[in-house]
């Protein structure tokens, strides 16, 4: 059992988003869970003082048996949980394999739904808190992330009901809108994703690849400075005037090009459209293809 303020965050893989918000918590004075679905992964974090727990969000076995170990080290409360764990998801929606397309919303959102029905009997004596991440690009109409902005808009939704219902327990929850942040998530196995033979898209395959890049955006925030914000935000607090004033703030927009995502979601989504199209060369894409296809029929 601890008195400091007890953090558990899912995904902490080193090089990613969850690495880097452990040591800033830890760095705070918090007292980290660090969880991972391989726990051989986070032997730094457990050097540095912190709990290390194996954690898999897409097994209910593994949730179940992290809430029971996470419950013996904070003495049954929990104060802040990080959903951070997750994965990337980029495929034409015309190729796309839903056992695959599956797999996506089991990281992204029904794995966080398990963690919030699991942690909560931890988190409302504690009138804790709830972070869940979301991405920049649900303000766009980006190609080939059909399957990856759609399993992240459904977080945003999902975290807006949550957090009505939550609200008479005193427990909060904030979105995470997280920009182009230079992480490693794009370099872990099965993240890059290569198109099937057939593809009606193989014509433009070197902007398809493009898009797998993660820096082809230009910018992009490094890992520790994004958690340094992120940090300072969940640990506000509840606030005044029932987190009316101060306190965690429901939304943070944080990474390169997050504030920009709040004024596309306020624009007609032509706007948005267009923007997509400057900096994934859609246009081209088209051209490719109708070329392609002109090309196949004359032969035909």
């Amino acid at each position: 059992m601890t008195s400091k303020t007890t953090v558990l965050i899912t995904g902490c893989s080193p090089g990613g988003i969850g690495h880097a918000l452990a040591i800033e918590f830890h760095n705070r004075g918090c007292h980290v869970i660090a969880t991972a679905r391989r726990p051989s992964v986070l032997q730094d974090l457990g050097d540095m003082g912190m709990s290390t727990v194996q954690l898999d969000v897409t097994d209910q076995a593994s949730v179940d048996a992290c809430k029971e170990e996470a419950a013996k080290i904070t003495g049954g409360r929990l104060d802040i949980l990080v959903n951070n764990a997750g994965r990337t998801h980029i495929m034409p929606a015309l190729d796309l394999d839903l056992d695959d397309v599956k797999a996506t919303f089991d990281a992204n959102l029904f794995g966080m739904m398990r963690m919030c029905k699991a942690f909560s009997s931890l988190l409302i004596p504690a009138r804790g808190l709830i972070v869940n991440e979301s991405s920049m690009s649900c303000a766009s109409s980006a190609p080939f992330f059909s399957a990856y902005i759609s399993s992240k808009m459904a977080v945003e939704a999902y975290a807006r009901c949550l957090r009505v219902e939550l609200r008479p327990l005193d427990v909060r929850v904030m979105v995470v809108v997280v920009g182009s942040i230079k992480s490693e998530i794009y370099n872990r196995p099965g993240a890059r994703r290569d198109l099937p033979p057939d593809s009606l898209y193989r014509p433009a395959l070197d902007i398809f690849h493009r898009t797998q890049d993660p820096y082809s955006l230009g910018r992009w925030t490094q890992t520790d400075v994004f958690a340094a914000r992120f940090v300072t935000a969940a640990l506000r607090g509840q606030g005044w005037l029932g987190g009316w004033v101060g306190g965690s703030p429901e939304w943070l927009r944080e990474g390169a090009y997050a504030g920009a995502s709040r004024l596309a979601m306020g624009l007609p989504w032509c706007f948005s459209e267009a923007a997509t199209a400057f900096i994934f060369h859609t246009g081209r894409m088209s051209r490719l293809i109708r070329e392609a296809a002109l090309a196949k029929q004359k032969t035909a």
